[in-house]
């Protein structure tokens, strides 16, 4: 009681905790709404505090490529004129050209009288350009930021120097740049960042709901469908629609469903074999015991008969719990196997003594088929066992035909050993099922009684020893129960 009582406690604190946890719908929603606000949060720190230096930027490489330009076309005497006049008025810009002596070569300027440069040539100083070039760098260049109280701007001051072809002296290129005030523009950039901002919050958030829904609803149904076939209820159909994961995982749970229906199947046909195969005995050892304590007890014939059918009925039972435990054993992989070198002749010829009594009263031709004797490496005692399970359930299916063969192929890697029947065969959609716990081919008579455990023996004791075994079966022309030890033997797999 007190076990069960934790049990439930357990499970009870398990469904708490499932329910204290979110939906996937809710963490899908979350996550894309935390993405939305990611992104408009960095639309308004770029908005609010690079905006102005991205600009100045922007303006200072304008300034080095119009230089660039000019530069290049410097050779072309007849447009160049026309050309420093297009790009200083494109960009808005001052633009002086001199020689090495500091006059001038060509020069344009759409700053009007605040410029630095034009105020300086107009009125002969030409100072501020002396001392710009010597403020060259190594690479001949020089940017400078000048704050312009008059019109309340930053200026950029820019001065190259270069060699034109034909020249042996350096040539001058001093550009002006005016760094507007973008105040009024950065406000009406801010205006429409705070509609822009509640228009994709909205959106978002209405698109998250929508998203996660989407991605939420097959896993539900797939949850739902779940909790129904948890219930028991082996006729529900696994919903693949969505993305490709859920169809996969669809096809998975039905894969599961159908094995789980087969072993629930195989379970309810194991116990009412078992119940049956126990029944019948139990009843038989009631049925003579009571005959022994009612009518024969005094007759010592008779007694000693039905004494006889109780012990059979016995040795039934006890073969029948014997071969579950050995099963039990072979499948939790608690059996250990005693690997040694034997020869295949004397172990087969040795099964064959078992069954005299069996061919000379019932009639049956049970033969060994040898190839060369080979000494083989394997658990003498379960390797007999499963010779013997093999001839004994081809006993059983044999029919009126009665001959077996015991057949022993060597191959270059391996040697082979065949039981072949001329019974009826197995039907192709039952040789699958041949080796499960407790399968029977009940359309056919059985002229000796077996657990019908003994096959899912032999394939435990196989796979134990990872020896290659099979059937082979047609109707109507019989079946071949066959299994490869290799000549270099593998270790035996131990089971985790």
């Amino acid at each position: 009681m007190k076990k069960s009582s934790k049990l439930f406690e357990r499970l009870k604190a398990k469904k708490q905790q499932i329910a204290a946890k979110r939906s996937l719908r809710s963490y899908v929603w979350w996550y894309f709404m935390l993405f939305a606000i990611l992104i408009l949060l960095l639309l308004w720190v770029f908005q609010y505090f690079f905006l102005a230096s991205y600009y100045r930027s922007a303006r200072i490489r304008a300034v080095s490529r119009t230089a660039d330009e000019l530069i290049k076309d410097y050779a072309d005497s007849s447009e160049f004129s026309s050309q420093v006049q297009r790009l200083a008025f494109d960009n808005s810009l001052c633009i002086l050209i001199t020689d090495s002596t500091g006059q001038l070569v060509e020069s344009d300027n759409n700053l009007g009288s605040f410029s630095y440069f034009w105020t300086d040539v107009s009125k002969n100083y030409g100072y501020f350009l002396h001392q710009l070039k010597g403020d060259l760098g190594d690479d001949g260049t020089l940017t400078k930021i000048l704050k312009n109280d008059f019109i309340k701007s930053q200026e950029i001051i820019f001065c190259r120097s270069f060699t034109p072809e034909g020249s042996d002296d350096p040539y001058y290129i001093y550009i002006e740049a005016s760094v507007e005030p973008i105040d009024s523009t950065v406000s009406i950039i801010r205006e429409q960042l705070i509609y822009i901002t509640i228009i994709l919050f909205e959106l978002a958030f209405i698109i998250t709901l929508f998203i996660s829904k989407r991605l939420s609803s097959p896993i539900v149904n797939i949850t739902d469908t779940a909790k129904q076939f948890a219930g028991g209820d082996f006729s529900v159909e696994f919903d693949e629609r969505g993305y490709k994961e859920i169809s996969e995982l669809s096809e998975v749970l039905e894969k599961a469903k159908d094995e789980i229906g087969k072993v629930n199947k195989l379970r309810t046909d194991l116990i009412a074999n078992i119940s049956h195969d126990l029944r019948t005995p139990l009843t038989m050892v009631k049925a003579y015991a009571e005959m022994i304590r009612d009518l024969s007890g005094d007759n010592p014939e008779k007694r000693n008969e039905h004494v006889g059918i109780i012990i059979d009925e016995a040795d039934r039972l006890t073969n029948l719990v014997n071969n579950i435990l050995e099963l039990s054993k072979l499948e939790s992989g608690n059996m250990e196997l005693n690997c040694c070198e034997f020869s295949l002749h004397d172990k087969i010829a040795d099964i064959l003594t078992r069954y005299t009594l069996l061919i000379e009263q019932n009639g049956y031709d049970i033969a060994f088929e040898p190839d060369e004797d080979r000494q083989v490496t394997a658990d003498p005692d379960k390797l007999d066992q499963v010779i013997y399970n093999f001839v004994n359930n081809a006993i059983n299916y044999s029919g009126e035909n009665k001959v077996i063969r015991i057949r022993q192929i060597n191959k270059p890697d391996c040697t082979r050993v065949e039981v072949v029947d001329n019974g009826k065969g197995i039907s192709k959609e039952l040789l699958p099922k041949v080796f499960d716990r407790y399968y029977r081919d009940e359309k056919y008579k059985r002229d000796v009684v077996g657990t019908g455990l003994g096959l899912s023996i032999c394939k435990e004791i196989l796979k134990r020893h990872n020896f290659a075994f099979g059937v082979q079966s047609e109707e109507g022309k019989g079946s071949t129960f066959w299994f490869e030890m290799p000549l270099t033997q593998k270790t035996p797999k131990k089971e985790s």
